[in-house]
């Protein structure tokens, strides 16, 4: 599994209702820190994501519409049981 942290990078976006869901990264957040110096002292970084929607209502000439979400942790930081993103693997 290639873990690279870059733009477009695809992970895994637990929504709040606990559904995984396939997300690309259009951000990462690291503190103004190189990402590797974040990850070894805080962990993984957060991250901007984009979904396409689960709602089969959403539907347009394009095809099912995009969600964005913003400022989500790691599921290493996160307590709840959604709302957060993972490598595929984990």
């Amino acid at each position: 599994m290639e873990r690279e942290y870059k733009i477009g990078q695809h992970v895994v976006f637990v929504d709040p209702y606990g559904q995984r869901r396939d997300a690309l990264v259009t951000i990462w957040w690291s503190g103004g820190q190189l990402i590797p110096a974040y990850v070894s002292q805080s962990g993984e970084p957060g991250c901007n994501l984009i979904v396409v929607s689960a709602d089969e209502k959403k539907d347009d000439n394009y095809g099912r519409q995009t969600e964005h979400f913003s400022s989500v942790v790691h599921q290493s930081k996160q307590v709840a049981h959604g709302n957060y993103w993972c490598w595929p693997d984990e």
